[in-house]
């Protein structure tokens, strides 16, 4: 009988080394994405409003998640401090345009309310002219039979310097307007002389 000969044993394949597992840390992640979208609204006013809780709830989820990395329990800690980043960012961003709106806000409205010192005054040639001046929506009107003229008054809102209008009669003449608000030259105009003419000034 013929004896055969055992062959080797076949080597064992390589096995592959085992999948890590997938980054885990749903907090982490969530406080990214919030602090992110409340970092893109936050420089736009009004709109920028609701990026304020957005980034403060980015804030606490990202610290959070920080907090079971250092537990163990959730994976990815780069993302946790991705949230936080731009978390912080936006709440400075947020609080910057806070104040900037605010002071504008501040400004304007003091502004509006603070009391000018207005002259009008009307030079030329021209007789018996119609004079419409004073504030844009409560203007007041006079003839007068020769010029030169000037009146001073106290104006309130926006357009502080208010409107001088000047209208001839059919014999024309030169006629010249000038706005004054607190010392300073806001508007003059000069009209053409021809009859029933309007030469208007407009103060801001």
């Amino acid at each position: 009988m013929t004896q055969q000969t055992p062959y080797p044993p076949a080597p064992h394949a390589p096995q592959a080394p085992p999948t890590p597992p997938a980054p885990r840390n749903g907090l982490g992640t969530a406080g990214f994405v919030l602090g992110l979208v409340g970092l893109v609204f936050s420089p736009i006013p009004i709109i920028g409003v609701i990026a304020w809780p957005l980034v403060v709830l980015g804030l606490v989820f990202s610290a959070v998640g920080l907090s079971l990395v250092g537990k163990g329990k959730a994976t990815n800690k780069g993302l946790s401090i991705a949230g936080i980043i731009v978390s912080v960012l936006g709440l400075v961003v947020s609080i910057v345009v806070a104040v900037l709106v605010n002071k504008a806000v501040t400004e304007v409205t003091d502004e509006v309310n603070r009391t000018a010192s207005v002259t009008y005054e009307v030079t030329g040639d021209a007789k018996n002219v119609e004079i419409i001046y004073g504030e844009v929506l409560n203007p007041s009107t006079e003839t007068v039979a020769s010029l030169p003229w000037n009146k001073q008054v106290e104006n309130k809102g926006v357009y502080k310097g208010g409107t001088l209008t000047i209208s001839t009669d059919e014999n024309g003449g030169s006629v010249s307007c000038k706005i004054t608000v607190d010392g300073a030259v806001v508007s003059t105009k000069t009209g053409t002389g021809e009859p029933f003419s309007t030469v208007a000034c407009t103060g801001s």
